[in-house]
């Protein structure tokens, strides 16, 4: 019989996981499939406009457009004239004829009534010049076709010099909270815009059936006091006829206090990107990329022109014009 002491069985393990150490960086070297996926798969395409003239007249100038599978991952935005910021950018997917993201450049980034405020920025969004430098890394898949277009706010405008840049790769999951969502999703842009409500009048953001995730939501709102800000924001989430609230008022929603009263913000979950009290004005943005909104069948989404709990009315709300952005991933 052949004993080996623990100490021998210890320096023979000891030498078997060098050796394997030892030859693994040149197996992985071979075969680009590793832990991190098979990177041969993996391409990069983009383009970038230097002082590329934007045509007016309404004319809608094509940007750029590529064919194949993929996911965008970044856009940036340069240029400065009056109404920089209500450029109007739309993004058509796998060969659609009406744009499913149709956004202003303010918009976008969750920037209402022009506010110029800059340098600030998150991962997702952020603006860093006067008045553009604007960008998201919005992760908008396709699986046919991308085709990105920009449009002068007034159709009687005349041309503009532009820059931009336009990227993404092939192969990227698009993930909330760690989970990874079907191939098939697609982002769409649900919005109303200068839309008025009345007093305590509950009004839908989103109103979908399919199956999907939240992404962002963007808002701005004008009126003659801020006690719209009261509004719960609630979720319907498959067909519910109750909802989940969001939040205890809308300044929570996008994670502010007090109506703001420490002024503008920006963090990688929400942010007050314009208050202002004397004109009862505010704009924001809030991400659900690491806080999920799942659904199955559908999901309805609303705010409130203030809040009624259950009889007591919250300040007094007046009549509020709303713009409302919401991205959400459908299936």
């Amino acid at each position: 019989m052949i004993t080996c002491s623990p100490l021998h069985l210890f320096h023979s393990i000891t030498i078997v996981a060098a050796m394997l150490l030892a030859i693994a960086p040149a197996r992985a070297a071979k075969n680009p499939q590793s832990q991190f996926g098979d990177f041969s798969q993996h391409k990069t395409f983009g383009a970038a406009g230097k002082e590329f003239t934007l045509f007016g007249g309404g004319k809608e100038n094509d940007l750029w457009s590529y064919q194949g599978h993929g996911c965008m991952t970044h856009m940036w935005f340069g240029g400065s004239w009056n109404g920089y910021g209500d450029t109007r950018l739309r993004v058509y997917v796998d060969g659609e004829t009406t744009a499913s993201i149709d956004m202003t450049l303010d918009m976008s980034i969750g920037v209402g009534f022009g506010d110029d405020s800059a340098p600030w920025g998150v991962p997702q969004i952020g603006k860093t010049g006067s008045p553009s430098g604007i960008y998201n890394s919005f992760k908008i898949p396709f699986g046919k076709s991308i085709r990105v277009t920009a449009t002068l706010s007034d159709p009687a405008m005349g041309n503009q010099v532009f820059w931009y840049i336009m990227r993404g790769s092939s192969n990227i999951p698009v993930t909330i909270a760690g989970v990874t969502l079907p191939d098939a999703a697609r982002l769409h842009l649900y919005k109303r815009e200068n839309y008025t409500v009345q007093r305590l009048e509950e009004f839908d953001l989103v109103n979908t059936k399919h199956s999907g995730a939240l992404y962002m939501v963007a808002l701005s709102a004008k009126s003659s006091n801020q006690n719209y800000l009261e509004s719960i924001m609630r979720a319907y989430i498959d067909g519910a006829t109750e909802p989940m609230d969001l939040s205890s008022g809308m300044e929570d929603y996008f994670c502010g206090t007090y109506y703001f009263n420490r002024g503008k913000y920006y963090t990688p979950v929400a942010g007050c990107t314009h208050v202002n009290e004397g004109d009862a004005t505010f704009s924001g943005y809030r991400f659900h990329d690491q806080d999920p909104v799942f659904f199955q069948t559908g999901l309805r989404l609303t705010a409130r022109c203030g809040e009624q709990i259950p009889a007591h009315v919250c300040g007094d709300p007046q009549a509020t014009t709303f713009t409302t952005y919401a991205w959400v991933y459908e299936w």
